[in-house]
């Protein structure tokens, strides 16, 4: 079977904006892997392709996060019909376009979504309290999160409709027994956020480990809090950040070994 990565650039091959999404997108995997939030080669990051809003990119299956590039990502549609993909027997995975697509279908919005499995956020998921306002960084998801409940692999289209009800109008997900997940209105805000998402479940997980006895802010001091850490509240959240993320993979890829997200 074709497994090759030696994927050629197609750089000249789409417009402008499908390119930059790509950079973007193809970053963004890679910054998820350099921050530890990767499970193997599952899971999935999806972005809308500006001025195609009906179609999305996504990983090959198969390949590693840190293997990803901008040239690799494939092209669906809403309802997982592969539009484009390189020369490779790599496909993509059913639960891909289920829990994606169904995000992205409903909230026109939603230009990314990431999905994770990680030692914390699986933690976090199978905690009857869920996430607790125990940091500013976890504050932040307070009143502003959602939660689904466990219906096994998500591979039935039936389950799309429940996504979307229990994700509501918010940017971040538990999803029970299971992982987390973020969206946002750029590739930048959804990685924003799955990193402070991420970061309050590590934190939950240390102090509640620690068996002692927790302290939280008073509801007047999480609601101000919470909106105040809101995107646009103060600024569009993973903006400013975005061009040191470059710089830090663009540092990491000297020594990787693996190629530039950038072809």
């Amino acid at each position: 079977m074709n497994h090759s990565t030696d994927f050629g650039s197609i750089r000249s091959k789409v417009s402008p904006e499908e390119w930059q999404a790509r950079l973007d997108l193809a970053a963004c995997y890679r910054l998820v892997d350099l921050f530890g939030m990767t499970d193997l080669t599952y899971n999935h990051i999806t972005a809308r392709i500006p001025g195609s809003p009906d179609h999305l990119l996504i990983n090959l299956y198969g390949l590693l996060y840190k293997e990803i590039t901008a040239s690799s990502l494939v092209k669906i549609d809403v309802e997982g019909s592969i539009v484009w993909k390189p020369d490779t027997d790599y496909g993509i995975n059913v639960s891909g376009y289920v829990i994606h697509g169904a995000i992205h279908k409903a909230r026109p919005e939603v230009q990314c979504v990431i999905h994770t499995h990680t030692r914390a956020g699986i933690a976090v998921s199978a905690m009857t309290c869920g996430l607790l306002p125990l940091s500013q960084t976890s504050v932040r998801f307070h009143g502003h999160i959602g939660y689904h409940d466990y219906e096994g692999p998500a591979v039935d289209l039936d389950e799309r409709e429940r996504l979307v009800r229990d994700l509501g109008p918010h940017d971040a997900m538990i999803m029970c027994n299971h992982g987390l997940l973020t969206c946002g209105a750029t590739i930048q805000q959804a990685f924003n956020t799955m990193y402070q998402l991420e970061l309050s479940c590590r934190s939950q997980v240390d102090t509640m480990a620690a068996r002692t006895e927790m302290t939280m802010p008073g509801e007047n001091v999480l609601a101000h809090t919470a909106h105040m850490y809101q995107p646009g509240t103060r600024r569009p959240y993973g903006v400013l950040e975005w061009p040191a993320m470059l710089r830090l993979l663009e540092a990491e890829e000297k020594t990787s070994g693996f190629p530039s997200y950038k072809q």
